[in-house]
């Protein structure tokens, strides 16, 4: 403050001096500060980083100097609120010091003191709002969970049960669930935020025995955010598959003759289930019907399945067997498949060839067969005949000439046994001609047998040199004359059913014909004897027509009779005698006609003196 100090005298003039005054007025602190907000009001994001500024405060005070100097600070404040704020002292600004968590405090209250150098103070209430941010994914816990179940389990079976939470608030805390692959199970709401894992169709452990449900739950925040839970689902077994065969039906091969005990293969059958009700055991099914014979040469392991010939087979009698083998499991109720199992029996060659014609009857020499002196090369003179029990290539039969008195005189066929004459026989040839044929069979190693046949070159006259019979011979020729009469009516017989036989085969034709052979002697033959006969191991269908002619002086006829189990009906054989031949026609008579006993050819009748 200045002013000016005038003083004047009384004199005259009067004279007057004058002084410059100022004034300073010394402060004194009579003011408090003065905030200008009694409340503060801020908001902050609950994402804001450390340091952020939340506000400021202001405050003023009339005083100078010292006296207006203002500080500002916390008023009593928390620990929570000095933990996370922090004020400026010179200029007011209010920060953070650590993030702030709206989960924890959605807003924060508390007090500025402004104080000034004379110590005078003012106090303003700050309220922070702390604003929600998505920064909290949704939680799922687990209330319950039951694993295994069984594979049997009815839709709608509860797995699991539990409940999702999300801290933050609003739309950031609505929470949406829902399973992540097209699965046998789904969510379904129990109550409020709690949801039930349950299946929603039949489950099948053989398929599936584990399943990982993942449940994700998300909520519905910017941006969204999401966790999730694996729930890992076992499925216990159930005894609901069978047994099941690696084929439909087993065929094992075995040699005949075999050791006993053999092991012939192997059946196998799986289970899709597991622990004991996948365990697989074997065993042979009973006979049906009750009262059919049970398989006593087979056996199988119930632990492997190995199928074993117990003891040793004969193809001649058994070619094939056919037993059923079940697979059980050791479930409760026991499952079970069946199969059948074939077991054929492989012919091994170990029957030797058994010769029919000509056969030598009680040790008694062979029947020698008359070759007229005119005979030409190529005439059938004998045919040995054989069969082999044994079958396919075992039973294939060849002939081959082991000895002669005139080795170049006759010729054997290899495969029909025909033996014929290599050239027309002469008078230095011997009477007498002794042959033994060897009959061998194509097994591996091959069997033979030996046919031995006699035959009488017939030099000038056939009757001058044919044998005389004795008085006991002709003592004979009158039973053997009635076994020729027998023998005709029988060969009569035998032509009425061939010719039957032969129309019912010609009508149906159910058989292919079969090729026939058909042999004569030389039209100059006046006695002539020839014997033919058919056997089923021969290598294709033969059919024979025997003529004989009256005037032989000592002959034998022979009907062979076939008793083989299985020759064909195409392997026939028709004889006629004498004068009778031009009667009948050359007819097969199928061998099925005839009795079948055993695998040789028996003479039922002999005719002597035609």
């Amino acid at each position: 403050m200045d002013f000016t100090l005038v003083a004047t005298d009384g004199g005259s003039p009067p004279r007057s001096g004058s002084t410059q005054i100022h004034i300073i007025v010394l402060d004194v602190n009579d003011n408090a500060p003065t905030f200008t907000q009694k409340l503060y009001n801020a908001k902050i994001f609950e994402n804001a980083p450390e340091g952020s500024v939340v506000l400021r405060v202001v405050a003023t005070d009339a005083d100078e100097g010292i006296n207006g100097d203002i500080s500002y600070q916390f008023s009593q404040a928390a620990v929570q609120i000095l933990s996370a704020f922090i004020i400026d002292p010179s200029s007011g600004e209010i920060r953070i010091t650590k993030p702030l968590d709206y989960e924890v405090a959605q807003k924060h209250e508390f007090s500025v003191r402004a104080v000034d150098g004379g110590r005078l103070s003012a106090l303003s209430k700050v309220l922070v709002e702390v604003v929600d941010v998505n920064d909290n994914a949704p939680e799922i816990v687990v209330s319950s969970f039951n694993s295994p179940i069984p594979e049997n389990a009815a839709p709608g079976t509860v797995v699991a049960l539990f409940d999702v939470r999300d801290q933050d608030s609003g739309v950031n805390g609505e929470i949406s669930c829902a399973l992540e692959e097209q699965l046998p199970f789904s969510l379904r709401p129990a109550f409020k935020n709690y949801y039930e894992l349950v299946t929603v169709s039949a489950l099948d452990r053989e398929k599936t025995a584990r399943y990982s449900v993942i449940v994700t739950a998300a909520d519905a925040g910017s941006p969204r955010l999401s966790s999730s839970h694996t729930f890992t689902v076992d499925i216990s077994d159930v005894n609901d598959n069978a047994p099941v065969f690696n084929q439909t039906s087993y065929t094992m091969y075995v040699h005949e003759n075999n050791v006993p005990a053999l092991l012939v293969g192997a059946v196998k059958a799986t289970d899709a289930d597991a622990g004991a009700n996948g365990k697989v055991s074997y065993s042979l099914v009973p006979a049906h019907p009750p009262e059919r014979e049970p398989c006593s040469c087979v056996s199988v392991n119930s632990e492997s399945g190995a199928v074993f010939v117990l003891r040793p087979l004969d193809y001649e009698q058994l070619r094939q067997l056919e037993v059923v083998v079940s697979a059980a499991d050791a479930g409760s109720p026991p499952l079970s498949s069946t199969v059948g199992v074939r077991l054929l029996v492989v012919d091994e060659n170990d029957n030797a060839p058994l010769v029919l014609h000509p056969s030598a009857q009680d040790g008694s020499p062979p029947w020698s067969e008359p070759v007229p002196a005119w005979a030409e090369a190529g005439d059938l003179v004998s045919k040995v005949v054989a069969v082999d029990a044994d079958s396919g290539q075992n039973s294939w039969l060849s002939y081959r000439l082991l000895r002669a008195t005139e080795p170049g005189l006759f010729a054997v066929g290899a495969q029909s046994g025909e033996v014929r004459l290599r050239r027309p026989p002469t008078e230095r040839d011997a009477a007498k001609q002794k042959l033994v044929v060897l009959v061998r069979d194509n097994g591996r190693p091959p069997l033979s047998a030996t046919a031995a046949l006699s035959v009488l070159l017939l030099h000038g006259s056939w009757d001058a040199q044919l044998p005389q019979q004795s008085p006991a011979a002709h003592e004979e020729d009158g039973a053997l004359t009635a076994s020729l009469i027998a023998a005709l009516v029988l060969v009569s017989l035998l032509f009425l059913v061939s010719a039957a036989a032969f129309a019912a085969c010609k009508a149906c034709k159910s058989k292919e014909p079969s090729s026939g052979h058909v042999l004569y002697g030389p039209s100059g033959v006046q006695s002539y004897v020839a014997d033919g006969a058919a056997a089923g191991t021969l290598p294709h269908a033969y059919c024979y027509e025997l003529s004989l002619t009256t005037g032989s002086g000592n002959s034998e006829f022979k009907f062979l009779k076939p008793v083989l189990p299985s020759l064909p009906a195409q392997h026939c054989s028709t004889a006629v005698a004498g004068d009778d031949a031009e009667h009948f026609p050359a007819v097969p008579v199928a061998a099925g006609d005839a009795d079948v006993e055993s695998p040789g050819m028996q003479s039922v009748g002999h005719f002597n003196g035609f």
